[in-house]
């Protein structure tokens, strides 16, 4: 079904309430304790479904939870996307990635320069930002070629238990025997995206000087973090044994495949413009690659092993090419998943396409603050739809996916209800504009605040279905089918009317219109609940 022209809701809305999951399990489930009365009457009286967003189903290997990168790059490219895991996993399984061009590149000038490669990541099977295991086999392939390698470990807590690191680190020294972990540092430091520069400079003093805690080797530097309270992802920045700091002509490798998180302390190695914060030097490197492409401003001089795949005819792409207006709002947390990752990788904005960034607020973690920036989203959101500029707007909230990372119950809920009163507002705001407005979410979270079976708070993803529901869709439309996140971008062209490219191979949630009403039949609107 395909709303004419001349009749279809404007604006549209998608909503994306990241970390929202369906769980059937209410116990420790921040989503099902939570009061949420505008999701339940709009679930209760509009057309719904639910989606998955994990595995095949968005590009990844069976099993392997979603994420927000991923789930924003199906939702906006209508079609499900190959990931970065596991292209690299088939590269590492085949042995093609030791002959990238690009590390070969680097192995060949510091064999010119006799310089160590200093690589870089998140040291974590979690399979969300990176995999030891890719880690590991780059480690192999520079000590195969004779380059001496010192590994530079971001611990991880969140896309893991919190207190995992030991046996990554054991797993890790057992697959790449020959590489020398010389820091230690949590995620919170070296994986900041919110310009905490007072964070990243930690990370960025103690891998470029040796400057921060010291400990004699990397178990001790995470069992000395456990033992004063202090989980994986808040490690101090460490200098593991005798390491004294990275030297000119040396080179750097970042393992990282997702972007938004490494681009901050990547500018600071890297970038002589970088004004974040004061460096007390800067490391001339020989020859420097990451795993793929973070940003257009790093792209010059930092080459990818993997060379980005943008899927073209993007949802943001077809609107813009039909000359119609969009616009993409989130708080700073969640930016560049409705902006970079929605439109597929691409860093500039489409024609008619504008975008709002509020300001995540300025707290240690979000348990401090589980409202975050939301109120604030939603009075630049609810004026954005009342002002009819818009044929499309997108809108993400943090605060699900951003508090259920801290393992706080009690923040968790306080963080859904938040949500969900916004959710009051904007929908309220769409049925006045005349609008339609689609709910759904990314990946789940806050839906899971402890792992069952150990007991400790669980801070990771879950694999649970997402809900999605339609307000103001057209009239005899009582249902729609269940799907995948690709199947999203479909159903926002066709509630706007436009046809649907082939390569975008996802299928819309509304029913034909033969199975609806009739092939002749012009949907009129429906009223939103």
């Amino acid at each position: 079904m395909t709303m004419a022209p001349s009749n279809r809701p404007r604006p549209v809305v998608l909503c994306i309430l990241d970390g929202w999951a369906l769980n059937p399990d209410a116990s420790d489930n921040a989503v099902a304790q939570a009061e949420t009365p505008v999701m339940d009457r709009l679930w209760q009286h509009n057309p719904h479904a639910t989606l998955t967003t994990h595995g095949a189903d968005v590009g990844l290997p069976a099993g392997q939870m979603g994420n927000s990168e991923v789930g924003h790059m199906n939702l906006g490219a209508g079609r499900v996307v190959l990931q970065e895991l596991p292209r690299i996993d088939a590269a590492v399984a085949d042995g093609s990635l030791a002959e990238a061009e690009a590390l070969r590149a680097l192995i060949a000038r510091l064999r010119e320069t006799g310089g160590t490669a200093h690589l870089m990541g998140l040291l974590s099977p979690g399979g969300v930002h990176a995999h030891q295991d890719h880690m590991a086999a780059l480690a192999n392939a520079l000590h195969a070629a004779g380059i001496p390698v010192k590994v530079h470990a971001f611990t991880d807590g969140r896309d893991t238990p919190p207190r995992a690191a030991p046996d990554h680190l054991r797993d890790f020294v057992a697959a790449a025997p020959n590489a020398d972990i010389a820091t230690v540092s949590g995620r919170y430091y070296a994986m900041d995206r919110d310009k905490r520069w007072d964070r990243v400079k930690r990370a960025h003093d103690v891998m470029v000087d040796a400057r921060g805690e010291h400990a004699p080797d990397a178990a001790t530097a995470v069992a000395t973090a456990h033992a004063n309270g202090t989980g994986d992802e808040f490690v101090p920045p460490t200098a593991i044994g005798g390491y004294a700091g990275m030297a000119d002509g040396d080179g750097l490798i970042m393992a990282n495949f997702r972007a938004d998180r490494v681009r901050q302390i990547l500018r600071a190695l890297l970038l002589p413009d970088f004004e974040g914060f004061e460096r007390a030097r800067t490391v001339d490197f020989a020859a420097q690659a990451g795993m793929v492409t973070y940003t257009d401003d790093l792209a010059p001089v930092l080459p990818a092993i993997f060379p980005p795949q943008q899927p073209e005819a993007t949802l943001g792409e077809v609107v813009a090419g039909h000359g119609l207006r969009q616009l993409r709002v989130a708080e700073t947390e969640k930016y560049a998943h409705v902006t970079f990752f929605f439109n597929g990788g691409r860093e500039t904005p489409f024609a008619g396409e504008d975008r709002v960034l509020v300001p995540s607020p300025d707290v240690p973690t979000y348990d401090h603050k589980p409202e975050m920036a939301a109120v604030e989203v939603t009075d630049r959101l609810t004026r954005a739809v009342g002002d009819g500029t818009y044929d499309l707007i997108v809108v993400n909230y943090a605060n699900g996916d951003m508090v259920g990372h801290t393992g706080d119950m009690d923040a968790a809920i306080r963080a859904v209800e938040t949500v969900d009163a916004c959710l009051g507002r904007l929908s309220e705001a769409v049925t006045m504009a005349g609008g339609a407005l689609l709910v759904t979410a990314d990946h789940g979270n806050a839906d899971r605040m402890r792992n069952p079976e150990t007991g400790q708070p669980h801070t990771a993803h879950t694999t649970f279905p997402v809900p999605v529901v339609l307000s103001g869709g057209p009239a005899g439309v009582d249902q729609l089918r269940d799907g995948r996140l690709a199947d999203v971008a479909p159903t926002l062209l066709a509630l706007m009317g436009l046809p649907q490219p082939e390569a975008m191979t996802g299928r819309s949630l509304l029913p034909s219109a033969a199975d609806a009403e009739g092939p002749d039949a012009e949907p009129a609107l429906r009223a939103s609940g």
